[in-house]
């Protein structure tokens, strides 16, 4: 008898390119099927706050409020170098100017914005808003700059944008460590061996995704329809790599590093839970 779980991941051109084989029943699900959700990360996070997803991506900043019910996948992941989230604002300067000024930030659980309070504690006056909304409030002068994430990386410029701080570059000089953005977890309720045989589906689906590149493209653009194919692929580049099919040593340590760093400056609840099941 067939298992369905419910399987949230983000319409951003990464997750639909990874996720595709296993929603498509392209690669062996041993045994079960996935109803997906598709929302926006900040979403998929309360979701799982609230406990209501079996398998989801989140932002490891959520990971640290949710790992003693949730355990992390060592698939699926969006963790690597030269990828992480942007300062950015209407004209250049130090970012230690901005304490005590207006931030729009994609989410309270999102990696972005821990990264940036372990960066300057001082700085504490944000805005939420959604993360394909936060540089048209640069421009119009709504905040004072702008915490940029997903494709926004790669168009800012265009909108005569200027960024003033690499966090993910902070983070690797600071840590010698790729930086961990986001991956995927299932309920720890679901028990180790269904866990496991979701774990393996997910990576043979990141297996498949990577040799078939091709195949996934009119899914992704049906849910990236405002990205232009080559910033589609250029998001996924920089995105799926080795470490999106396995975490591995270097992976692990930095997850780790970045739970412990947050747990000790009081950012999330400290926990002696394992990360992996």
């Amino acid at each position: 008898m067939t298992r369905q779980l419910t399987l949230g991941f983000s319409p951003c051109p990464n997750d639909t390119f990874m996720f595709y084989p296993l929603v498509h029943n392209l690669v062996d699900a041993e045994g079960i099927s996935y109803r997906e959700r598709l929302e926006d990360v900040e979403t998929l996070n309360q979701l799982a706050l609230a406990g209501e997803l079996d398998v989801t991506k989140v932002s490891y900043h959520a990971l640290g409020h949710i790992r003693d019910h949730y355990a992390l996948l060592r698939s699926g992941s969006a963790l690597g170098r030269g990828c992480g989230p942007l300062l950015v604002a209407s004209e250049s300067f130090d970012p230690a100017r901005l304490r005590g000024k207006t931030i729009a930030v994609p989410g309270r659980y999102t990696t972005a914005l821990l990264l940036l309070k372990l960066f300057d504690p001082q700085l504490d006056t944000f805005i939420v808003m959604p993360f394909n909304e936060i540089m048209d409030a640069v421009l119009c002068g709504t905040v004072d700059a702008g915490l940029i994430i997903h494709e926004s990386r790669f168009t800012y410029g265009g909108f005569g944008l200027h960024k003033l701080l690499d966090l993910g570059e902070w983070w690797e000089q600071e840590t010698g460590l790729p930086i961990p953005l986001g991956g995927i977890v299932a309920r720890r309720t679901l028990g180790p061996e269904i866990i496991t045989a979701v774990e393996r589906a997910l990576r043979a689906g990141v297996d498949y995704a990577r040799t078939n590149p091709d195949q996934a493209a009119r899914y992704i653009g049906e849910h990236a329809q405002e990205m232009s194919r080559d910033v589609c692929a250029a998001h996924i580049g920089l995105y799926v790599n080795d470490f999106s099919a396995d975490l591995g040593d270097e992976g692990e340590r930095a997850i780790t590093c970045l739970m412990g760093r947050a747990a000790e400056a009081g950012l999330i609840p400290p926990s002696s839970v394992p990360l992996f099941i």
